[in-house]
């Protein structure tokens, strides 16, 4: 790994079980900052699993054991001194269906910012903006700030929902098949908002979209029945990659 890359968030030795089935198997990974990473791999091969890990989302998941280490910055997440909702501030996830809040755009926006504290009018006017502008989609929505979220598209939805978790400042960006429930423009609008964020964001994404890995991810990790097959830059996994299971899923022979 070059200096440039210093890792963000490093993975050792992590597993996890969904009682006493087996849904990570050591894996081993370094998340390089301000880089785009993508997970792919078939449907229940773990990659889900492994981005919810990130945030600790999993936590809130009956009956999961997790072994291994996660380290964010250093700090290693799963300590019993982590605070999870600091965690959740530095480290936001973005779903894959669009769930906005059944409230105005502003105050979807203004919810984060607003539970950490910030109370002044002014600067919750000032977040909303920056953040509406952040996600791409403030001159769609700057005349309707007041009107019901759920009024918007699905693809203003997912942009405004990108807009929610830039709001409280994180400085990773998970998203979970953020642009597998929409359409092909609103993906596109979404790839290049994903372009545009990596200048000031880590982006972790999953996605099933072998092409869509390709165009906007530097890095890219193979998983496969909770395993981390390989894992390196996009451009090389996709003309010479290492393993031949890799190989076998990019050009289509199973997945």
């Amino acid at each position: 790994m070059d200096t440039h890359e210093t890792p963000i968030i490093t993975a050792k030795g992590l597993e996890l079980w969904y009682g006493s089935a087996k849904a990570l198997k050591n894996v081993d990974i370094d998340i390089p900052e301000k880089k785009v990473t993508a997970l792919i791999g078939p449907s229940g091969c773990g990659k889900s699993t492994f981005l919810k890990t990130l945030d600790r989302m999993n936590d809130l998941v009956p009956g999961v054991t997790i072994k291994g280490s996660v380290r964010y910055r250093g700090q290693e997440i799963y300590s019993p001194e982590v605070d999870v909702t600091w965690l959740r501030k530095q480290i936001g996830m973005v779903f894959q269906k669009p769930n906005p809040f059944p409230m105005s755009i502003y105050d979807n926006i203004a919810y984060g910012p607003r539970t950490h504290g910030i109370r002044n009018k002014a600067k919750l006017d000032e977040i909303v903006e920056r953040s509406l502008r952040g996600a791409a989609i403030w001159d769609e929505v700057k005349d309707r700030l007041k009107k019901s979220a759920l009024g918007l598209s699905g693809g203003q939805q997912q942009r405004i929902c990108i807009a929610r978790a830039l709001a409280v400042e994180p400085d990773v960006l998970l998203m979970d098949e953020a642009t597998s429930a929409l359409d092909p423009i609103s993906t596109s609008k979404i790839e290049e908002l994903i372009e545009d964020l990596k200048k000031s964001y880590t982006i972790v994404i999953v996605t099933h979209n072998m092409q869509q890995a390709t165009r906007i991810s530097d890095k890219c990790a193979f998983f496969l029945l909770g395993e981390l097959i390989e894992y390196g830059d996009t451009e090389q996994m996709f003309s010479v990659p290492r393993d031949r299971r890799t190989e076998d899923y990019i050009t289509g022979r199973f997945g």
